[in-house]
């Protein structure tokens, strides 16, 4: 039965432990102006911050809806226990010394203690409700009291604290912390806070995601009531790159499958605390998948080249205007003004709101939303009124064509709080930071819906046994059962039995060494060669192959698959060979997927013309891709013992004419 958060988040009363934290609470509590019951709890004071003391849990009037447990670890778990017996609503934990400083038992034991009852933590700072004024929050924020908003959800107190602070106008409903997250995780909290109606959207920092299935669960859920996700996931780095086994670890290991997960799951992805701040204002006003198709508008070139020039990493498409549209901005406009898309609109206009509407609005009814550069000066110093007209014309041409309009500030201190808060409490999402808006409006836009009843592939779990290397002979016999195409070859344990075998092979031959996980570098391929006969050995080799080198590729491909302990599987896709690491043009998919995903991933890739017919050069056969990518997912599936499948390279010929696996690496399952 799934644990209930009402009381927990919405608490009509509060206890609060620990001397100097239980004060701070206290002190929250009344800022925000709450009107429950708070409760201190101390076995020898009268008083906490003029509030009279209860002697102990069991003697309270009632049992607490919410409480904030600030006392030592030790002391915690007794807490707990007799909150959790005497029917609390939830507490926050918020001593350290848990599993981060190697005590795990000690953690196991609260959590037992705890039973059914909702626990935040430990090692937690606790949450905060700007609806109605409830704290379980010891230190400052920068949060006021809203009537909705979105939610907060990180595994940092100091990065969420920090996003309180801001002040870019942003609604900010709860604020929650998950510590440890002991009992209650990302996914279980993530929706408890989602399910409150008068939250919009939901922004979270993460440093792992503990319950894949049920967290794209929960972005389903939240999709369907029209209320955005967007996600920091940090730790994506990998200090252990270098002595991978496979390309394929190196490649897709870090962030690739969490954003392959993220993306899949139709959760927005930034890389910064200030995209996931203008991610959430779009999310909150306009809801998830604003489109795709933008303009821009501005009243300088400088600044319509600076947009063009930003957002070209960005990806986003600011396709050309439409020609009634060029016809009718050129009527308003006049021949000087360039009618493009960013558009230079001059300052032929500037104080004329009719004109500037017009505009405005006819340039936003092609596209899917619109962004507005404007700085209004500072008004401390100088007198903005002259710049109303413009941002009543955005205003006025969003709510004519229906379509988003967004006020951008250049820079973030440009725009005034104050401003912000008014507009977006009219349905307008002015963004603060031009980089930050683009990195936020290429989020928002990029946001697939995301799959009802996708889920990631069981993974393995713990492995027991350790892994091995297949040598690549025993790989190729694996593939070509699955129906992978390898070339015709022979193996044999020494060259002079090689050579003997391999007079059935049609040259040019590849002559290899088996027993190394990277061969090239090994030194142990040889290509080009007409006989074997004058060949000397290979160091270190414990077996030799050889095979009929693949003629008539158009290009060389990594296909990689790899079981994942949070995500089930990955498929990472891209431009492989020696160089493929330097290349690093891959794409990553969690499983299961099927052919389009795969071909949409493809089309990703910065190469992708190279496989499509690049000037002149012949299609390559992508078909043949496909097919083998879904039969090397079809033998992961089907074969628990193989941890890991790479096939780098494989040839892709013509379109029409195939694919064939070139060198393979499968690891799987010592049993020996």
């Amino acid at each position: 039965m799934a644990r209930s958060f009402s009381r927990l988040l919405r608490p009509k009363s509060v206890a609060v432990l620990g001397s100097v934290w239980a004060a701070n609470v206290i002190e929250q509590c009344r800022k925000m102006q709450f009107s429950g019951n708070i409760w201190p709890v101390h076995p020898t004071r009268a008083e906490i911050a003029g509030v009279a003391c209860f002697p102990s849990i069991d003697a309270l009037p009632d049992a607490p809806d919410a409480t904030f447990v600030g006392v030592n670890r030790h002391a915690t778990i007794e807490v707990i226990r007799r909150l959790a017996a005497n029917g609390a609503g939830g507490a926050v934990c918020f001593a350290s010394g848990w599993t981060e400083a190697g005590a795990q038992d000690l953690q196991n034991e609260l959590v037992v203690a705890a039973g059914d009852m909702p626990i935040l933590g430990p090692n937690c700072y606790g949450l905060i409700n700007y609806l109605d004024g409830a704290l379980l929050w010891p230190d400052q924020h920068g949060g006021r009291l809203v009537e909705r908003g979105v939610a907060l959800l990180s595994q940092s107190s100091n990065i969420v604290i920090n996003l309180t602070m801001q002040a870019r106008g942003l609604p900010v409903a709860y604020v929650a912390c998950l510590g440890n997250a002991a009992q209650v995780g990302l996914a279980e909290l993530a929706g408890a806070l989602l399910d409150d109606d008068r939250v919009t959207a939901l922004g979270v920092y993460v440093e792992g995601i503990d319950d894949a299935p049920a967290l794209a669960a929960v972005a389903e859920r939240a999709r369907m009531a029209g209320k955005g996700i967007v996600v920091i996931k940090s730790g994506k780095t990998e200090l252990s790159r270098s002595a991978a086994a496979s390309h394929t670890a190196s490649l897709a290991g870090g962030g690739a499958a969490s954003s392959a997960f993220l993306r899949q799951a139709g959760i927005a992805e930034v890389a910064t605390l200030s995209e996931l701040v203008e991610t959430l204002k779009i999310f909150h006003v306009h809801g998830p998948q604003i489109g795709k198709r933008l303009c821009s508008l501005s009243c300088s070139g400088g600044e319509a080249g600076l947009v063009a020039d930003l957002a070209a990493p960005f990806g986003l498409n600011f396709p050309a205007p439409s020609e009634p549209q060029r016809n009718k901005l050129s009527d308003i406009l006049g021949p000087i003004v360039t009618i493009a898309n960013p558009l230079d609109y001059h300052t032929f206009i500037w104080g004329d709101g009719p004109r500037t509407r017009d505009v405005f609005a006819t340039m936003l009814s092609g596209y899917d939303a619109g962004i507005f550069v404007i700085d209004p000066p500072r008004s401390d110093r100088c007198d903005p009124s002259s710049f109303q007209p413009a941002l009543d014309a955005i205003e006025a041409a969003a709510a004519e064509t229906g379509k988003p309009a967004f006020p951008v500030a250049s820079l973030p201190e440009n725009f005034d709080e104050a401003l912000a808060i008014a507009l977006i409490e009219r349905g307008i999402a002015p963004l603060m930071g031009l980089e930050a808006a683009l990195g936020a409006l290429t989020a928002a836009s990029m946001t697939e819906p995301g799959r009802v009843g996708w889920r990631p592939w069981p993974a393995h779990g713990v492995r027991h046994a350790p892994l091995r290397l297949l040598d690549e002979a025993a790989a190729k016999v694996l593939l070509a059962k699955a129906g992978v195409a390898v070339p015709r070859g022979v193996s044999a344990p020494d060259l002079p039995a090689l050579t003997l075998k391999a007079t059935v092979l049609t040259p040019p031959l590849a002559l290899k060494g088996l027993g190394f996980a990277h061969k090239t570098e090994a030194g142990a391929v040889r290509l080009g060669l007409r006989s074997l006969a004058d060949q000397a050995p290979i160091p270190e080799a414990h077996r030799y192959l050889a095979e009929e080198m693949v003629q008539g590729a158009v290009a060389e491909i990594l296909l990689g698959l790899r079981r994942d302990p949070v995500y089930g599987a990955t498929l990472t896709l891209g431009f492989g060979g020696v160089t493929a690491e330097l290349l690093a043009d891959t794409a990553t998919l969690v499983l299961p997927c099927d052919g389009d995903d795969i071909h949409t991933a493809l089309r990703g890739l910065r190469l992708w013309p190279l496989l499509d017919g690049y000037r002149g050069r012949p299609r390559a056969d992508v078909a043949a891709l496909v097919k083998t990518s879904l039969a090397l997912a079809q033998l992961l599936q089907e074969r628990p013992d193989i941890d890991e499948i790479e096939i780098n390279p494989l040839m892709l010929r013509a379109e029409g004419c195939g694919a064939v696996a070139v060198d393979a690496l499968i690891r799987v399952e010592d049993e020996t």
